[in-house]
């Protein structure tokens, strides 16, 4: 697999490879793309192996064959832990006379974190109600109006990613900078060489979110009826 993934990014030609879980799939492409110097973008469909490729995978790999990278792990938004909506929150509890256990753990880890990745906070998972407090969306984010822009994790992120030699991100975010790029609303992920997809079998249901129309009956009704008029 890892002649034909180096065969694959020498020649800009489509691969595509499958095989069980345990067979090192993972190293297999890690060693190439590491070897070949081009920009690579690795998406994943969870963020599990997102962390596992960023901590553990890519690491292990590029110190056993020698080859120094820049490699940046960029997740969307709402994985980061915004200043601004933190402080709004915590104000609000410390006037409310409450303080939450979690929330006294997230201000403790976001003085010292470096990447504002939630998933570092330990028993706090994307599940938890203080999750979406915590974090921004695409609506409520000020950008460059912000106080705390300064010093924002997404920003950041997205910086280190621009920056670096493999960017590691997941199925989610490669469709969303495709679908802006198509918009002509710029992107997020910056060019590549090579995209190389893990998880690709949940490309196509993910896909058909993001770029297929929903048409429901009532907008049919509605088509014929302009039709007859």
């Amino acid at each position: 697999m890892a002649s034909r993934v180096a065969l694959a990014l020498a020649n800009r030609a489509p691969l595509v490879v499958e095989a069980g879980t345990g067979t090192g799939k993972t190293f297999a492409y890690l060693v190439p793309a590491l070897l070949s110097g081009k920009r690579v973008l690795i998406s994943t469909g969870t963020r599990t192996l997102q962390d596992q490729l960023f901590n553990k995978d890519l690491p292990q790999v590029a110190a056993a064959i020698g080859v120094p990278a820049r490699v940046a792990l960029l997740k969307g938004r709402s994985n980061y832990l915004c200043h601004y909506r933190f402080k709004q929150l915590s104000g609000q509890r410390s006037l409310a006379g409450t303080r939450d256990r979690m929330l006294a753990r997230i201000e403790r880890w976001g003085l010292t974190t470096k990447s504002g990745d939630l998933a570092e906070v330990p028993d706090l998972g994307d599940a938890h109600p203080l999750w979406p407090q915590v974090t921004s969306t695409r609506e409520n984010c000020l950008g460059a109006r912000c106080s705390e822009y300064g010093r924002c994790h997404v920003f950041d992120a997205r910086r280190r990613a621009m920056e670096a030699d493999v960017v590691i991100v997941n199925h989610h975010l490669l469709l969303a900078d495709l679908a802006l790029k198509e918009d002509g609303f710029g992107d997020l992920l910056g060019t590549a060489d090579a995209v190389i997809l893990d998880e690709a079998h949940q490309i196509p249901d993910l896909a058909t979110q993001f770029f297929g129309t929903r048409v429901g009956s009532r907008q049919v009704e509605h088509a014929v009826r302009d039709t007859r008029l």
